[in-house]
């Protein structure tokens, strides 16, 4: 299910990211049509159903441009080694779920928002959505790397929208990607589709080092921060127990 009409880079910018009544209802909706799927999927792979999907991570390009560099910069100097590698993981589940789904993507701007995405959340900013405070921050970075004023807003748009709610399901959107390549990570979301040896091998390439752990912590103290944005709606329903609950040990 696509996430809900209005929930855009516009409205990020107008509202620091936090949500009307109306606009939780509409969440909520979106909600009812994929909470089975959830259930499912996670149900599936607790009880060990795996698929055959992966990527040779040994042969696999990255791409190798002045933002993406810029990009990798920064996540490692503000990111926690926890979030770090979360970002990576993230980029290289939605490459291979793009694959599944049969989606093009612009790679550059996939992995560099993939790379920034959580750039804020560990050091939440009172009323502004950590998305929106990242995404204003990769918006300067790109400017500051020589990517024009649209591709600067592109990349903003990206890690703004991947906190809503349904956008992952048109993994040719950055935000969709990124939001996919995330939801497995966080609460292994279609995780069941992977080869159980390949995410072995991406796991030993870069750790979770308690992930959850981190999650958790983190998403408390940006719901705190932030009562009326994404992730407090997210922790009502529950994200925490998706998260301690996914089929990942740590």
């Amino acid at each position: 299910m696509a996430a809900p009409a209005g929930l855009d880079w516009a409205w990020a910018q107008n509202t620091s990211g936090n949500l009307t009544g109306a606009q939780r209802r509409q969440l909520t909706a979106v909600m009812f049509g994929i909470m089975p799927g959830l259930l499912v999927d996670a149900l599936r792979a607790r009880l060990g159903y795996r698929g055959t999907v992966q990527l040779e991570l040994a042969d696999a390009r990255l791409p190798d441009t002045r933002l993406v560099r810029e990009a990798e910069t920064e996540a490692r100097a503000v990111l926690s080694p926890t979030l770090l590698e979360h970002s990576y993981r993230t980029y290289w589940f939605a490459r291979v779920l793009a694959g599944i789904d049969g989606r093009d993507y612009d790679d550059e701007l996939a992995y560099v928002s993939c790379l920034l995405h959580d750039l804020a959340l560990e050091r939440p900013t009172p009323g502004c959505c950590f998305a929106v405070t990242g995404a204003r921050r990769a918006i300067a970075l790109a400017v500051a790397a020589g990517e024009t004023p649209e591709r600067a807003q592109d990349l903003g748009a990206a890690v703004a929208g991947h906190m809503t709610l349904g956008v992952s399901a048109d993994l040719s959107d950055p935000a969709g990607f990124v939001a996919a390549g995330t939801s497995l990570d966080l609460y292994g979301a279609r995780l069941s589709e992977f080869d159980p040896v390949w995410v072995r091998e991406l796991l030993l390439l870069h750790p979770r080092l308690g992930f959850k752990h981190a999650a958790v912590a983190a998403i408390r103290a940006e719901a705190a921060a932030v009562p009326g944005g994404r992730t407090a709606w997210l922790a009502a329903w529950g994200l925490e127990l998706l998260i301690t609950a996914s089929a990942f040990s740590e």
